[in-house]
């Protein structure tokens, strides 16, 4: 299992941390964990979304990012194609792909905010012909001049440039929520991003269902070029040598989660049909009715605080289910860049190398 980052950049404002601030640490941030060998980091995309994420041009940050770092594998998670020319999203893609020296991975979704898709003049029906034809420009714009004829996007013979380096494009993913879109995930040969607003106990069920359609669809053999069948989990994590201090900074969370949830809670009201069994249970409830708290949080499989033994025995749960990249929000943007710097070097050295010990699966 592979432990990348998660950052949304967040700048609450009882931080008392300004933006530029935010930026600059999350660089030195990445640049340690460059240096630490964490697999990975992405960075999300939103919009008018104030204290709770700031990160509206995640392609500027990567590119800066990419000069820090020399190993990072560097994700976007995601660019929001019903807003974006997807014409313009690859020509990034690759300008970012050649910065990093193949680092790039790239995430694509539908995005849910009807405030962006007003404001960038797309419509909501018209989400899913966005990731269609996306995904069929995104899989050739790597080589020669191609043409497209479809309901949005109409082309002859255009050559995208610049190339990626890595062939045929980047690693592709896509945010996962519903259970349709992650069988879909599984047709189209791409990897899911699960969470972090879901409970654990949904993500195993999704977890299971894209297995068993990956299988079905693409059998056991090798991947092909392009293909993509990896399943990454996004959770908050605080990991401290005092289990007492690492719980009372993880109480910031709750902050964190609310306005997650502020935003994402419609969504994850229509789920609760998807998942009858937990709907009869009432175990979405605590999500629900805005009463969260870390307890919550943790019984739900969405955040891992403690000390490193704690973290080591919570944490390998996901490895054992068959999660291959565990994405942390370390910190989750709610304490001092100071304290995540401490967490990250706690989970390079006494939690990582444990969890890609074969025996913790």
């Amino acid at each position: 299992m592979k432990i990348d980052l998660f950052y949304e950049l967040a700048v609450p404002e009882h931080q008392g941390r300004s933006e530029a601030q935010v930026y600059h640490e999350t660089l030195d941030e990445l640049s340690l964990a460059d240096q630490l060998g964490f697999h990975g980091a992405w960075m999300v995309e939103h919009h008018f979304m104030r204290e709770y994420s700031h990160s509206s041009a995640p392609e500027i940050f990567l590119a800066a990012a990419s000069q820090r770092t020399s190993k990072l594998r560097l994700g976007h998670a995601v660019v929001v194609l019903p807003y974006n020319h997807i014409v313009r999203v690859a020509e990034r893609v690759a300008a970012l792909d050649i910065l990093s020296n193949g680092r790039l991975e790239l995430g694509v979704g539908r995005g849910f905010s009807p405030k962006e898709y007003q404001l960038f003049g797309s419509q909501m029906a018209d989400s899913r012909q966005h990731m269609k034809e996306g995904l069929q420009i995104l899989r050739q714009a790597g080589g020669p001049a191609f043409s497209h004829t479809d309901k949005l996007y109409q082309f002859e013979n255009l050559d995208i440039l610049p190339k990626p380096i890595q062939r045929p494009h980047p690693p592709l993913w896509t945010a996962a929520v519903s259970p349709a879109t992650f069988q879909w995930a599984a047709q189209e040969g791409i990897g899911v991003l699960s969470g972090p607003f879901k409970p654990w106990f949904m993500i195993k069920q999704d977890l299971r269902a894209y297995k068993k359609s990956w299988q079905q669809q693409h059998g056991q053999g090798p991947l092909q070029a392009g293909q993509n069948n990896g399943f990454a989990m996004t959770i908050g994590c605080l990991c401290l040598e005092d289990a007492a201090e690492a719980r009372r900074l993880a109480e910031g969370f709750t902050w964190y989660y609310q306005r997650l949830l502020d935003q994402t809670r419609p969504v994850l009201a229509q789920l609760r049909e998807s998942y009858e069994y937990y709907h009869r249970l009432g175990f979405l409830e605590p999500l629900l009715r805005r009463g969260l708290n870390l307890r919550i949080l943790e019984s739900m499989g969405m955040v891992v605080v403690g000390d490193p033994e704690t973290c080591r025995k919570k944490l390998s749960r996901y490895a054992r289910a068959g999660v291959d990249r565990l994405i942390l929000a370390v910190g989750a943007g709610m304490v001092p860049s100071a304290v995540t710097r401490r967490s990250m070097q706690l989970l390079a050295e006494e939690v990582i190398p444990f969890l890609n010990q074969p025996e913790t699966r």
